[in-house]
């Protein structure tokens, strides 16, 4: 398996969820979550905060795919339209990157292909490599 994909299986916040990271490359990522119940908020729509975790999981396989660690700094989203369907998607690409922040564009769209979010992000690159981190990480 890709050891992108490997390493953000570890994030267990995403797996209550339901987020899975579908592909990962250097300022590439594309992800999903299949819609349960327990992501509707009282009007029966997708809840915002699920949205925003879908997008900035998947910002986050964009900007660590090249095995630095990167965090996000910023993030900023805007809710386009309400969140029905049975799956929502996101796609994050970057538009700018120096050797400390990369920029990222992330569009959130439900399985009929509508627009249902879109973020943008800065990322701050450390250090570190994805390995060294794991290694002094407890399970």
């Amino acid at each position: 398996m890709d050891p992108i994909l490997e390493f953000f299986k570890r994030d267990r916040f995403a797996e209550m969820i339901g987020v899975e990271l579908l592909e990962a490359r250097p300022g590439y990522a594309k992800g999903k979550v299949d819609i349960r119940p327990e992501h509707l908020n009282g009007f029966r729509a997708v809840q915002g905060g699920v949205i925003f975790t879908l997008a900035d999981f998947v910002m986050a396989g964009a900007s660590n795919a090249d095995g630095r660690l990167a965090v996000a700094i910023n993030a900023s989203i805007n809710y386009i339209k309400s969140g029905y369907g049975k799956v929502l998607y996101a796609e994050a690409k970057e538009t700018s990157s120096n050797p400390k922040l990369a920029s990222y564009e992330v569009l959130v769209t439900n399985d009929q292909g509508e627009t249902i979010a879109t973020m943008q992000g800065l990322a701050y690159r450390k250090k570190d490599t994805l390995t060294e981190i794991v290694e002094k990480m407890p399970d």
